[in-house]
């Protein structure tokens, strides 16, 4: 039997035809136009399931479950979405509103968390029992994989790794509170700091990389002078390192995972920041004599999505 995964974005939904391996047959995508109803977009997610399984080959006969993963909060014993910030969903029915369409088993997760569980199917972390994958894009998310299946609480709201407290009454965050781990290893926090540091250092590769217009400062831009050796590029990321090191740890210290999987578009800085992170983490790992996770680079990219929600179905 196949599957279908969905990846269901703020400007885009993604979905393809996964086999039980994780391998792609056919995939295709769709603006969300997330303006509309929850009901609209909805049967644009089933429509594209329908045309991707078509473009395979297949009809829908052939298909065991649809796998959807969602930039929100996900209740699985209901099938309601709670809370999606980037769709301004609330108490939205999925589930019911997916069946008005396709009569086939609907299972919806976390974005991170099936992303994570794709990783650790036919990513980087195969072949691992626990491994944890976080996003380090404009927030940062997680998804935790414990004993080969996706992990998200008893409510469905763990593995929310961004918002681990890791300063008391410190930088003020999106959720509300301060001092969230996102606000320390975000791209955002590559950012804010960057802009601070040119304030102080005009004279940084930085601020000649932006054309002079600290507005125009990206992650990328950061990284890639402190790369080139700029002193403020390299103050700047040095101490997000240590953010995303102490981060990372915490991670260690409470699962314990065999594999630390980095992903989104802080990582694809590659080795850079692979290397400098492994080397933070050291002073700060508790059991000194003992192994620990090792942190490894994302491979499925923006396929992710897909194979980790098709996937779900198989559960």
């Amino acid at each position: 039997m196949m599957y279908i995964g969905v990846d269901l974005g703020g400007t885009g939904i993604k979905a393809g035809v996964v086999t039980e391996k994780g391998e792609i047959l056919s995939k295709g995508s769709t603006p969300t136009k997330n303006e509309r109803p929850y009901a609209e977009i909805i049967a644009d997610i089933a429509a594209l399931c329908r045309r991707v399984v078509g473009e395979a080959g297949l009809t829908m006969d052939d298909v065991k479950a649809i796998g959807v993963g969602v930039p929100g909060i996900c209740d699985p014993r209901t099938g309601v979405i709670p809370f999606c910030t980037n769709l301004g969903w609330h108490e939205v029915p999925f589930v019911d509103e997916m069946h008005k369409h396709i009569d086939l088993p609907v299972v919806v997760s976390n974005d991170a968390t099936v992303a994570g569980y794709a990783e650790s199917i036919a990513g980087v972390s195969a072949g691992t029992s626990s491994s944890v994958f976080v996003t380090l894009g404009t927030g940062v998310g997680g998804g935790v994989v414990i004993g080969g299946k996706p992990y998200s609480g008893a409510h469905g709201v763990g593995s929310e790794i961004g918002h681990m407290i890791l300063q008391m009454d410190g930088e003020p965050c999106t959720c509300g509170n301060r001092g969230c781990f996102e606000r320390y290893a975000s791209a955002t926090a590559i950012i804010r700091e960057g802009r601070k540091a040119v304030e102080k250092h005009p004279e940084s590769a930085i601020m000649a990389r932006c054309g002079g217009k600290p507005e125009r400062i990206n992650a990328k831009t950061v990284i890639d002078c402190a790369k080139e050796g700029d002193e403020t590029a390299k103050a700047v990321f040095d101490q997000y390192v240590k953010g995303l090191a102490l981060g990372l740890v915490s991670i260690i210290n409470i699962l314990d995972p065999e594999v630390i999987v980095l992903g989104g578009g802080v990582s694809m800085a590659g080795a850079f920041l692979l290397d400098a992170v492994r080397e933070a983490m050291k002073p700060y790992v508790f059991y000194k004599t003992m192994p620990y996770a090792r942190v490894e680079l994302a491979q499925l990219g923006a396929d992710a999505g897909i194979i980790g929600a098709a996937l779900l179905g198989r559960e």
